[in-house]
């Protein structure tokens, strides 16, 4: 394709160079003016343009409220070229005390609530700024911060904030960019400035040191941070890693000798009203068994009471499943990645966002007071002129009187500056008293100790960063945790214990009676049938496995493809139908069929073999794997196909194969393993495995034939080692070469 410039020559280019550099700019676009936050106000380009505008409107914390609509219009016409839903969003954010742990809009109106409910329009609310939001604008107007050109050209907006309020950390940040994500939680301004205080006498303390002041994030909806110190560091060192919330809990005493649980916290971000529905579905779905009844008592402040089944219930043990599989306990994650002071966006760990706060305080401490000692360098000149001017008064008068250039002759006459010449003219006939000549000489003096303080400040580092620990301290004071904003919301507790919950808590204990056809079909019948032959099946299908079960029991299949595959009982299909394929339920392959299906027991072990005679011993804990996918325990390619799995019931095995020959060895032959194509159980010429049994050798070998059951206690002739290739079955042995 071609390019045009702006002087109309058009430059071949090729589409990948032209869609490239274009994806560049939108990229550079979104992250450096849309997503993420600045290190040194935490604030993004919305956020700082909408706190400029509010405070160019003089929407202080001690005026009155403005529309929101009005606020939203300067922002969008002035300063971000953005739609206005989005800016109001941003906006009524910065005002819910849920969402953010220090508000930095004063919102009046209906701003939302933790239930999730919207907020009402903008025509309706309204805003000003917070005592929070002033400190970040403090010394704006003092050269503090660069400025450049809005959008259309037609105005001035700062490219970041003073910030004497550490606002990074204490608010936090989220955001997605392209190829990139911030996400910071927010934390205690009390323990962000204890910290900055610190790393100002210890430039090089360790980010150790630094987590005894900051132990971990300060949500605005409190609850209970459950990580381990090592975490904690781990993750503030690193700048990537996440944070578990709780909710907070306690039990209280009821009528008749029971209790109910009360939480009072939940975690931040969540919605109640969501959180409560979610409960509920669980309770419909019996997987909350525990839970009889769950109320929202809330008003401004969050109570949901939970009633337990019985009192003989353990509170911790049902609070434990709550957390297991609801939003009471929910991990927020951290990831620091900011733009830094040369707006280059990077991941930064906790001391470096510390330093970087105290380096921007540093610069801006600098630029004010050379912004101040340049004003008043420019009021002392003009004072020196109106001193001159009282020594001199009657020839001032006749000067003015009496020359047509009197401003030339003023200078010419005392060698004043043209800023003193003009200050002089300018003066009123009142100022000419004697007690004015005394105010403007005790100006001066106090103006000339000013800026040798200023100098001595500018020229002494040291001195500079006492001033800026005046600073910080002055701001933990106003936020600090001593005030009623600042008092630390989310209690710092320790790791959970590992809570045993009885698999009867999360699901109803029934009995049921598994069914599962020839053809795969599969479901779960209420009661523990006694007649099987009311179970009905579809036209040509029958019966292959039934067996009795608890709801609360898992079953365990394995396939001809050697994967075992787990499910519990209580999600198999109901007894009214068919049931269901047992292979669409898994990521069984199509041609694959069902070798075994039985109850698990964890502890049990199980022989499997396969087709071409090998075979292995396996723990089926080690085999359960409840997802779609299943585990790989028995490796077969090819035409080799997984053929038997059988209990692990006695001290003998016996194999039989296709070509009719049978071999009983010392089950203490068999290896235990994990995975692999285990060793070879039976040697074959031609054909196969057909069958494999364990058994006790004291009792005999047992097979079925017919309805009757047979058991042969004399196998001399029949007794070998592992891999050899047997001999032909007793008289009688089926000829299906089955031993089931």
């Amino acid at each position: 394709m071609a390019q045009e410039s702006e002087a109309g020559d058009i430059r071949p280019t090729s589409f990948v160079e032209a869609l490239g550099e274009r994806y560049l700019s939108y990229a550079l676009s979104t992250i450096v003016s849309r997503s993420l936050p600045d290190v040194r106000d935490g604030l993004k380009p919305v956020h700082r343009r909408m706190l400029h505008a509010m405070r160019e409107l003089r929407l202080d914390p001690a005026s009155g409220f403005k529309k929101c609509a009005r606020i939203v219009g300067d922002v969008m016409g002035k300063y971000h070229p953005h739609g206005d839903a989005a800016i109001y969003d941003a906006m009524v954010r910065l005002a819910q005390s849920f969402a953010v742990r220090y508000p930095l809009v004063d919102g009046q109106g209906n701003f939302g609530n933790i239930d999730g409910d919207n907020p009402a329009a903008m025509r309706y609310t309204e805003a000003r700024l917070t005592a929070i939001a002033k400190a970040l604008l403090e010394g704006i107007d003092e050269d503090a911060v660069d400025f450049r050109e809005t959008y259309d050209g037609e105005g001035n907006e700062p490219l970041v904030l003073p910030a004497s309020f550490p606002n990074l950390l204490a608010n936090g940040a989220a955001g997605i960019a392209v190829g990139m994500a911030t996400s910071i939680p927010p934390h205690n301004a009390g323990e962000i400035c204890s910290a900055l205080l610190h790393l100002i006498k210890r430039p090089n303390a360790t980010i150790g040191k630094l987590v005894d002041y900051i132990p971990g994030p300060d949500f605005p909806t409190g609850g209970v941070l459950v990580e381990s110190r090592e975490t904690v560091l781990e993750t503030y060192t690193t700048g990537r890693g996440g944070f578990r919330l709780r909710a907070r809990w306690h039990t209280e005493k009821v009528k008749g000798g029971g209790y109910i649980i009360v939480v009072t916290e939940i975690p931040y971000q969540v919605q109640k009203s969501k959180l409560i529905e979610k409960i509920a579905e669980l309770m419909h779905a019996r997987k909350l068994t525990m839970l009889n009844d769950i109320q929202d008592e809330s008003t401004d402040e969050v109570r949901l009471v939970f009633e337990p089944k019985s009192r003989n219930v353990d509170p911790s043990v049902l609070m434990e499943s709550l957390f297991r599989q609801t939003d009471l306990e929910t991990r927020f994650s951290l990831n620091m990645n900011v733009l830094d002071a040369d707006q280059s966006p990077r991941v930064m760990n906790l001391k470096e966002v510390l330093h970087a706060f105290l380096d921007h305080r540093h610069e801006v401490l600098i630029r004010r007071s050379r912004f101040r000692l340049g004003k008043i360098e420019h009021r002392l000149e003009i004072l020196d002129g109106y001193l001159i001017a009282y020594l001199n008064l009657d020839e001032v008068i006749r000067i003015v009187r009496e020359e047509d250039d009197a401003k030339g002759a003023l200078m010419a006459q005392f060698a004043l500056s043209e800023l003193q010449a003009d200050s002089v003219l300018n003066m009123r006939l009142r100022n000419l008293r004697k007690l004015e000549e005394m105010e403007i000489r005790n100006e001066h003096k106090e103006l000339s100790g000013e800026k040798a303080e200023l100098e001595k400040l500018l020229g002494d580092e040291k001195l500079r960063w006492s001033v800026i620990a005046d600073q910080i301290a002055e701001i933990r004071k106003q936020f600090g945790e001593k005030t009623e904003i600042g008092a630390r919301r989310t209690e710092i507790g320790e790791p959970p214990s590992d809570v045993v919950i009885p698999l009867e808590a999360m699901i109803d204990r029934e009995p049921v009676t598994v069914i599962c056809s020839k053809k795969g079909w599969v479901r779960a019948a209420k009661g523990h049938l006694q007649d099987f032959g009311e179970v009905r099946y579809k036209e040509g299908d029958k019966e292959r496995y039934v067996f009795h079960a608890e709801t609360t029991d898992k079953i365990l299949v394995f396939a001809t493809n050697g994967r075992f595959y787990a499910m519990g009982v209580d999600k198999l299909p109901g007894g009214r139908g068919f049931g269901e394929p047992l292979r669409l339920m898994f990521d069984m392959p199509a041609d694959h069929d069902i070798a075994e299906l039985l109850i698990f027991k964890p502890d049990r072990k199980l022989l499997v073999a396969s087709s071409d005679g090998r075979g292995f011993v396996v723990t089926e804990k080690d085999v359960f794997a409840q997802t779609r996918a299943g585990k790989q325990v028995l490796n077969v390619s090819g035409s080799v196909e997984a053929k038997v799995c059988t209990p692990v019931t006695g001290d003998s095995v016996a194999v039989i194969g296709e070509n009719r020959k049978l071999l009983v060895f010392d089950a203490a032959e068999l290896p235990e393993m994990t995975r692999g194509r285990g060793v070879i159980l039976q040697r074959y010429k031609d054909g196969g495995l057909s069958d494999v049994v364990m058994f006790n050798s004291a009792n005999g070998l047992q097979w079925r034939s017919g309805e009757r059951t047979r058991t042969e206690t004399d196998l001399r002739d029949w007794v070998g080692k592992r891999a050899q290739s047997g001999r032909l079955p007793p008289k009688g042995f089926p000829r299906s070469n089955r031993f089931r």
